[in-house]
């Protein structure tokens, strides 16, 4: 290791708060102003430790006989080797020390779109979380016209879009450094808009061509939307992990689907989130043939035939 050096006080995330270089050693540490570097701490001595050269020319940091001492890891030391990677704490202050020619890792590829950042994305998702919130209630607004509601409405997706995403925001803050809090709430808004356009499209095309199915598994598409807007809200946070943040909300979507289904057998002895398709639209947009009145009565006639056979079951095998 050779000089110049930089101290770097570190937060609990491992971000670097402050960098200062010294240029030469030993480099002594406290609260002190007489000290090379100035710890702001109450709970550090005015000279707390110093770093020096040991004899074999490795970086050396020395506790100079405090109350608090050296803290690596849960253990308390009185001298401790340095290397770029070892974080001190001293007192409440975390602290590593680097020289010159530490190697740094290559940059990062930049993918962020930075013309999707700030106030555009985020006025988008505002607008979309209170559209949404509008459309919902519109649709499932079956009593007389009355504006407080179609106010309210709007005025809650909103917050709840505010709410949602200055979560993620301060989690930004906490582990990425920067808010993003516009990015987040763009995220909410299409999240948002994607469970509703599914809705509606899922609900349209299991009318028009009887895939019922569409709506009588689409709890497992709300599980899947959901997984993907939480993907996307910490790939915001930690762009470089974006293949393990992938596999592991996929793994989260798949386990919450099988619970979904575990529940339904529990509770209905059926795997189907409903017995049967519950949406009714305009006879318009049917687009499969009706069934005639001969093929349903077939059906029932059939029906009918196995609940005798299985009421006549459970007699059989009481006479017996």
């Amino acid at each position: 290791m050779s000089g110049p050096w930089t101290v770097e006080i570190l937060a609990r995330n491992g971000e670097v708060l402050h960098r200062q270089r010294a240029l030469s050693l030993p480099i002594r540490l406290g609260r002190a102003y007489d000290n090379d570097f100035i710890l702001d701490d109450e709970y550090a001595a005015a000279h707390h430790a110093v770093i020096e050269q040991d004899a074999d020319g490795k970086l050396l940091m020395r506790d100079l006989g405090t109350r608090n001492g050296l803290n690596h890891g849960r253990k308390r030391v009185a001298r401790l080797l340095l290397d770029g990677d070892t974080v001190v704490r001293m007192g409440h202050t975390s602290l590593r020390v680097r020289a010159a020619d530490f190697p740094v890792p290559a940059e990062l590829l930049d993918r962020t779109m930075h013309g999707w950042e700030g106030v555009l994305p985020g006025v988008l998702g505002v607008l979309l979380a209170g559209l949404v919130a509008l459309l919902v209630t519109w649709l499932l607004d079956a009593q007389p016209f009355e504006l407080l509601n179609y106010v309210l409405a709007p005025s809650a997706g909103i917050g709840a879009a505010l709410l949602w995403s200055s979560m993620w925001a301060f989690v930004n803050r906490l582990f990425g450094r920067y808010t993003r809090l516009g990015r987040h709430l763009f995220i909410f808004g299409c999240g948002m808009a994607a469970l509703v356009g599914f809705r509606l499209l899922a609900s349209i095309l299991a009318y028009a061509y009887s895939f019922e199915w569409l709506t009588r598994y689409g709890s497992h598409a709300v599980v899947a939307t959901i997984a993907g807007i939480i993907y996307f809200h910490l790939a915001t946070i930690k762009p470089p992990l974006r293949r393990r943040l992938r596999a592991i909300c996929a793994g989260a979507a798949v386990l919450a689907s099988c619970l979904v289904l575990i529940v339904n057998q529990q509770r209905h002895g059926r795997l189907a989130d409903e017995l049967y398709m519950a949406v009714l639209l305009p006879p318009e947009l049917r687009a499969s043939p009706d069934a005639t009145v001969a093929d349903y009565m077939g059906r029932v006639d059939a029906m009918r035939k196995e609940l005798d056979a299985e009421r006549a079951a459970p007699s059989a095998a009481g006479g017996n």
